[in-house]
């Protein structure tokens, strides 16, 4: 496969794909190219749902979508969903005895990156980390694969897919991993960062997009657990509440991990933790730019 850099737009290829997190970077990318600024028109938009999106991510999917539909460049926005991440999270699993675990031993899977506290007070973190993988990305390759029919095993490269990678996260993009696809990162050819993005926004009357993250994301740093807690409170308390169901599931189920888990990077369950202290305000230890799929948050 070709060699591609991430600053420049990659050959042509029969068909242009964007891959949409309805976060700021995507939202803006999509009505860039609505509006013609970006070219050529994307034959189509794909928004993979996790099944765990705050109510107002999908409240501005609509809305983009009718943006998209009203523009003088419309293209349509599919839906796809692998799953619901927040119910697979939960899924106790039974072993069959061909790993380190016994034969019908019962254990989770670690699908998001949650942080664990070991015996020894010892705190590590981003364990597992699938989600991004198995929730957006595979099921965004799926349909792709499926709408511009890609054979299989093929090599030759017919699809482009644009992400909505800013250039204050340029540390993110990623060359594609499959032969008949090409990464290309349109705000990254014009050095768009995301507060030029809001800009651009705002510059053409558009309501500002929430940021695209599911509800219980542990890479939320303390301003975006703030803002849930005081903006919506719905979310916020259903963190809690899933913080403290993951932690008891670990407890009961998993005799293997000998850890406990947490969403917050402080190891302390979510409903304990002030976050109005002054010391972590602006912090952000660990957040989407340590993703490794540079696939969310977009």
């Amino acid at each position: 496969m070709k060699t591609m850099n991430i600053f420049t737009k990659p050959d042509d290829t029969e068909y242009n794909v964007l891959s949409l997190g309805a976060g700021v970077q995507s939202s803006a990318l999509a009505l860039m190219a609505a509006h013609g600024e970006i070219t050529p028109t994307p034959d189509f938009a794909v928004f993979a749902d996790t099944g765990a999106e705050p109510t107002e991510v999908y409240d501005w999917l609509d809305t983009l979508r009718e943006l998209i539909a009203k523009s003088p460049h419309p293209f349509p926005v599919h839906v796809v969903q692998h799953g619901n991440l927040e119910e697979a999270t939960m899924e106790v699993q039974i072993s069959k005895g061909r790993g380190s675990k016994p034969e019908g031993a019962e254990y989770l899977l670690s699908v998001i990156p949650m942080f664990g506290k070991m015996p020894d007070g010892t705190v590590v973190g981003a364990i597992g980390r699938k989600c991004t993988a198995d929730y957006k990305i595979k099921p965004i390759h799926k349909f792709i694969k499926d709408l511009c029919k890609i054979k299989r095993g093929q090599k030759e490269a017919t699809v482009t897919q644009w992400i909505g990678i800013s250039w204050d996260e340029i540390q993110r993009a990623k060359e594609s991993r499959v032969k008949w696809c090409y990464h290309r990162h349109p705000l990254l050819e014009t050095k768009t960062n995301r507060a030029q993005c809001i800009d651009w926004m705002l510059k053409h009357d558009y309501p500002m997009p929430p940021r695209s993250a599911c509800y219980f994301c542990p890479f939320h740093d303390n301003n975006e657990w703030r803002r849930m807690r005081d903006k919506d409170p719905v979310h916020f308390q259903k963190a809690i509440d899933y913080d403290k169901k993951l932690r008891q599931k670990f407890i009961d189920h998993d005799k293997f991990m000998k850890m406990e888990v947490y969403l917050h990077r402080s190891c302390k369950p979510l409903g304990e933790i002030d976050f109005d202290n002054d010391e972590d305000k602006g912090q952000q230890v660990w957040d989407f730019n340590a993703e490794c799929e540079g696939m969310c948050g977009i």
